[in-house]
């Protein structure tokens, strides 16, 4: 146990050690150039972390690991749970049925194909390619943190996927202010939308929250609609992994079933990512407006800071023998879905807007 009384020492020293690491990620953060870059404290951490496992961690005391395996799993759900405060359902409901709907299509469509392409075609290991497919349909680095414990996937291969949402949302980000101005901007595009669909196809298609609010602001004279329906449609998607997680949780656990030949009475139990369902919980929780919204910011900051934290420990948990023989599936699966999204997206965000 890692609070057990020979191993307590051992855990909260590596506990501590990884908030030390997960603090200098929130500074870099904040510097100037990293912030034009839109990377978040999330991705930093994962950085440094990786950078520590494969240069000084043979130096450090063993029992510190329990920490960074604590930070790893127990500080991450709690994380997850608590990501909720950054949600209302009155933000879904403004955003109207469009929203919505391209919101549901994009992710089960991304995460089918992504997960499709990634095990069947490029010979990827189920985890990875699960992870990967979460990461581009829901919300970026912090859907991958979700779904991790679900599958119960080793840290490496959350580092896989986080690493080609980090590639490939960056690539978004400073692609669609181009498309929007070069194809896409009414006066001037043949693939015209007006701001408030662009707005919707931001936020559906893009992974990383930071980086759906900073498209539309590197965008000259963008409507404010854009910018509100992008963030409004992307927290949609990112309130939609509890459900996605919960139905991971059943499909695993009857496609155990049939992979040990039991029927459905048999002895595989059910996984249910109770986090998940925490998670829904407190956004129904912060809907009702009862915290006021100062404290409910601090909350926030503190939950990025444990995210950054859960980040930190996964990235020390990585070493980069683990990568041997991967190849370049990662990226081929990654890249795929990100032509989907950025294609695929534009037509389904045209046909959802056209009919509803």
């Amino acid at each position: 146990m890692a609070f057990s009384l020979e191993n307590r020492k051992g855990t909260v020293s590596g506990i501590i050690f990884v908030a030390i690491f997960a603090s200098t990620a929130t500074y870099i953060a904040t510097l100037a150039p990293v912030k034009a870059l839109g990377l978040s404290p999330l991705v930093i951490g994962i950085v440094i972390g990786i950078i520590y496992a494969n240069t000084i961690h043979n130096i450090t005391p063993d029992g510190w690991d329990r920490g960074v395996v604590f930070s790893a799993k127990k500080i991450l759900r709690f994380a997850i749970v608590i990501y909720g405060f950054r949600i209302t359902f009155q933000q879904i409901a403004e955003v109207g049925m469009e929203g919505f709907l391209v919101s549901i299509i994009m992710l089960s469509t991304t995460f089918i194909i992504g997960s499709w392409l990634g095990y069947k075609i490029f010979d990827m290991e189920r985890d990875t390619a699960m992870l990967t497919a979460s990461g581009a349909s829901v919300c970026g680095a912090a859907a991958v943190l979700a779904t991790e414990p679900v599958l119960k996937a080793e840290g490496h291969k959350t580092a896989i996927a986080v690493s080609m949402v980090v590639l490939f949302g960056t690539i978004s980000m400073f692609l669609y202010p181009v498309l929007y101005s070069t194809l896409i901007e009414p006066a001037t595009g043949f693939l015209h939308m007006t701001p408030s669909e662009f707005g919707i196809y931001v936020g559906g298609t893009i992974h990383e929250v930071a980086q759906v609010v900073a498209v539309p602001f590197s965008i000259p004279n963008a409507p404010a609609d854009m910018a509100n329906n992008a963030v409004i449609v992307k927290m949609t998607r990112v309130i939609m992994i509890a459900p996605m997680l919960i139905i991971l949780g059943i499909y695993l656990s009857y496609s155990a079933k049939g992979a040990t030949g039991q029927g459905s009475t048999g002895g595989v139990k059910l996984v249910i990512p109770w986090f998940a369902v925490y998670f829904i919980a407190v956004a129904g929780f912060n809907s009702l407006h009862l915290i006021p919204n100062h404290i409910v910011d601090v909350i926030n900051e503190i939950d990025t800071f444990l995210l950054t934290m859960a980040m930190t420990a996964l990235g020390m948990g990585t070493r980069f023998a683990k990568f041997k023989g991967l190849g370049l599936a990662p990226l081929y699966t990654a890249l795929a879905m990100f032509i989907w999204l950025v294609v695929g997206g534009f037509v389904i965000t045209k046909l959802v807007t056209a009919i509803i």
